[in-house]
């Protein structure tokens, strides 16, 4: 038996139960409870004080603006923000968790019941996974073991960085669905600017937690959770290792014990940490140095106006505005700023579906190639709008239009008069067109009898022909429709 078909065999009979935890560094130029700076890179332990680092006496205060993006985030995700949440001590050891305890919130948090659209079935249906609950929380340190030989350094600069956990349903059953559902949040926190969810700097971090059980049955089996994944391709790699494994585990007889697990994306392995433990362990109670959070209903009602148009509206509305297709408009709506710049090349233009080609084609093309965000390409919506209503109109050829976009990316001025100085333009005044068509019919007398006695098949060549002499500058169709009227 091959290890394909091994695995195959070993996680047929089981079903696959995801629910996802995540980390969200919310976008704050201070800590959740001191004036510390939260700004990444910085020396180690320089963004530290009494407060962050627990030390005696020291007292937190609320950030404010924690809390408005919070909100916004728990809105964006189409959760009920409750109008009284409490924070909580969550009391455990670790070397890089410097007052022993961790301020959370646990029984009575912000925000409950949200849900995520991941996708749609073969029949339409949105696939839906809820989010059980958000919650307001600091981060801990961070323990380096590659700085010193045979020694672990802690750097607590992140520790008290205000983070939201936001915690689904366990409605997941693939990798891929998993990825998605991570995708679409990372988005979503995007639009709503209440986070930058880079992954590479920890400000997005994803703890999977993975059961197994027999088709068909409703308990959930024994969970392991998989902590601190960084990327989307190792959430979709650590949910598969894990799948196999428990199900290789149980079809052989085990049990599964329930286990915090390190995914090693060089070894491509899970191992175990330590012991998972349950809440009970944490022996949390109400924090004494905050009072509960205390939100009127026009404070939540005013943090969610301040959202823009998010991801999901925003496809609908693109579909039905412009007539694009689902798979044109997953790609516009990545990126707020790649949506908002389409939506200003579409005016500029006056034609979406051109603009959207343009957008996904050469543009993006452009932008890949040179490193740089989009935000920095020099082709301004308007400046590019010009050039399709060009290219739509006649005046630019294809090869013409891609020209101008090079030059446009290199110079300043106006397109119309940097395509008229290039020569760019077709030429479409019949006299001219005419003139050249004499030309080639007279060059090649053949080809041109043959033609005008009824050889259809020759009017290409010629129009090509008629291209080549007027150095691409002659308007095709106008070239064709000359010639055409000739053999008629």
């Amino acid at each position: 038996m091959t290890n394909a078909t091994a695995t195959t065999t070993a996680t047929s009979d089981w079903e696959l139960v995801i629910g996802l935890e995540v980390h969200c560094q919310l976008k704050t130029r201070s800590k959740i409870f001191c004036g510390c700076h939260t700004s990444f890179g910085d020396a180690p332990n320089a963004n530290t004080c009494p407060v962050c680092l627990g030390l005696p006496g020291a007292l937190p205060v609320l950030n404010a603006h924690a809390v408005e993006l919070a909100t916004r985030a728990s809105l964006a995700l189409g959760c009920t923000v409750h109008e009284t949440s409490v924070f909580a001590r969550k009391n455990y050891f670790y070397p890089d968790l410097p007052k022993g305890y961790q301020i959370s919130q646990f029984d009575r948090p912000l925000a409950t019941e949200g849900a995520i659209v991941v996708g749609h079935d073969a029949a339409g249906i949105p696939r839906v996974i809820r989010v059980h609950r958000v919650h307001m929380e600091e981060d801990a340190g961070k323990s380096v073991h590659d700085r010193f030989a045979d020694v672990s350094a802690i750097d607590l600069n992140r520790a008290g960085t205000p983070l939201v956990e936001i915690v689904s349903e366990p409605d997941i059953r693939s990798a891929e669905d998993a990825v998605s559902y991570a995708r679409r949040l990372k988005q979503i926190l995007e639009y709503a600017e209440v986070s930058d969810a880079n992954m590479e700097e920890g400000s997005l971090r994803v703890d999977v937690n993975i059961s197994v059980r027999r088709h068909g049955e409703q308990t959930l089996g024994t969970k392991t959770e998989i902590k601190n994944l960084n990327s989307f391709s190792a959430i979709e790699r650590a949910v598969d290792i894990e799948f196999v494994r428990q199900c290789t585990v149980l079809a052989a007889g085990g049990i599964i014990e329930q286990q915090t697990m390190l995914y090693d994306d060089k070894r491509q392995q899970v191992r175990p940490a330590r012991s998972k433990e349950g809440s009970h362990d944490y022996r949390y109670f109400p924090e004494p140095d905050l009072p509960p959070l205390r939100l009127s209903a026009e404070y939540i009602a005013a943090q969610g106006a301040a959202l823009p148009e998010l991801p999901p509206a925003r496809r609908e509305r693109f579909v039905a505005q412009y007539g694009l297709g689902l798979t044109e408009v997953e790609q516009l709506v990545v990126t707020r700023e790649l949506a908002d710049r389409f939506e200003a090349m579409a005016a500029a233009a006056g034609d979406a579906r051109r603009a959207a080609n343009w957008m996904l084609g050469p543009v993006l093309a452009a932008v890949n190639a040179s490193g740089q965000p989009l935000s920095a390409h020099p082709v301004s919506p308007e400046r590019l709008g010009a050039l399709i209503r060009m290219e739509a109109s006649g005046e630019l050829s294809n090869t013409a239009a891609r020209q101008l976009f090079t030059m446009l990316e290199q110079q300043d001025g106006d397109p119309l008069e940097l395509a008229r100085g290039a020569g760019l333009l077709q030429v479409r005044d019949d006299g001219a067109l005419v003139g050249w068509i004499d030309e080639v019919l007279a060059e090649n007398p053949a080809e041109a009898a043959r033609f005008l006695s009824g050889e259809k098949k020759l009017q290409g060549v010629l129009v090509g022909l008629v291209m080549k002499k007027s150095k691409g500058a002659a308007d095709p169709k106008k070239v064709n429709q000359l010639l055409g009227a000739r053999a008629d």
